[in-house]
């Protein structure tokens, strides 16, 4: 008797621990980067994702988020190398990340791999691994979250049919999940949050193309990762978010120029000969965007007193 409930409490004991692990918590004055390819880079275009997390993580913490996003690139750094080796990419991400000091990392990677065969699948978790390590040598005691890529929409001719690239994909997604508890990562299936493989071709699509989110599709699967974090955001009208909104967007073009300015190469590279007395300039980005960080806290406020109010 006393063995079985040795045994029950020990299972009980493992669900709630199942259960804390899914679920994240902010803390005051959080750093977070948002790592991935394009998914990640374009969402500054739409403010949808920071503000929903903005606004989750409670009145009386201040986050700040910075996005470092870049279109086309993978776990190896290749769209972040520009003209060189893939090694450079990752040189530059680590130089950001020692910049940003970052006490959470957001990343979402893998959307490109049912394109590139699943054969690449071991390849693509050691990268995954050595780009932790990456940023866990600059920021040891950084919490990481691993978001699954969501699902492509079948949109019907004459694009492709993506059904068979999302079976693909939904192995990506079992293999990230593994790979989260492996790394004590916090794991969040946007791949199921937003439909899965059963997805069919949507009355309202999210995507453009099947593959890149317009407007709705970002606002919807900032819903969902704010679900899948099982943190809980007000219900706001959007007349409502949307100052904050257009502050997160104004922050994040600031940052933008901030770590991607225009004509790197004659500020920091092989042309600094010409031009490079410019680069002093790029350090005055600095006071705006925390400017516009703390405008983000102050509406974010708010909101969330604006929410206490309504019935």
């Amino acid at each position: 008797m006393k063995r079985l409930l040795t045994g029950i409490i020990a299972l009980f004991s493992g669900l709630a621990s199942l259960k804390a692990a899914s679920t994240f918590e902010f803390q005051d004055h959080d750093r977070v980067i948002l790592l991935g390819g394009t998914l990640i880079e374009r969402e500054q275009k739409y403010g949808f994702l920071e503000s929903a997390l903005t606004l989750a993580a409670g009145e009386g913490k201040h986050v700040s988020f910075r996005n470092l996003g870049w279109s086309g690139d993978t776990v190896f750094g290749h769209a972040r190398s520009y003209f060189g080796p893939p090694k450079e990419g990752l040189e530059r991400l680590s130089r950001h990340v020692e910049q940003i000091k970052p006490t959470v990392l957001i990343a979402c990677y893998g959307a490109d791999l049912p394109f590139e065969g699943l054969i690449k699948m071991p390849e693509f978790i050691s990268g995954y691994r050595e780009m932790l390590d990456l940023v866990r040598a600059k920021s040891p005691k950084v919490r990481v979250i691993i978001i699954a890529p969501p699902p492509l929409e079948n949109l019907g001719a004459p694009l492709p049919d993506l059904t068979a690239a999302n079976k693909k994909m939904e192995a990506v997604r079992n293999a990230l999940k593994e790979f989260a508890g492996k790394q004590a990562a916090t794991f969040v299936d946007s791949y199921e949050l937003m439909g899965g493989a059963s997805k069919q071709r949507p009355e309202h699509p999210l995507t453009d193309n099947g593959i890149h989110y317009g407007e709705a599709g970002y606002r919807t699967w900032a819903a969902k990762i704010v679900e899948g974090l099982g943190l809980t955001a007000p219900k706001l009208p959007p007349a409502a978010v949307d100052p904050l909104r257009q502050t997160v967007i104004k922050k994040d073009l600031l940052f933008f120029n901030r770590w991607r300015p225009a004509n790197e190469t004659y500020l920091y590279g092989f042309r600094k000969h010409e031009q490079g007395q410019n680069a002093a300039e790029i350090e005055r980005f600095d006071p705006l965007v925390t400017a516009e960080d703390n405008k983000i806290h102050e509406q974010k406020v708010a909101a969330l007193e604006a929410a206490k109010r309504l019935p």
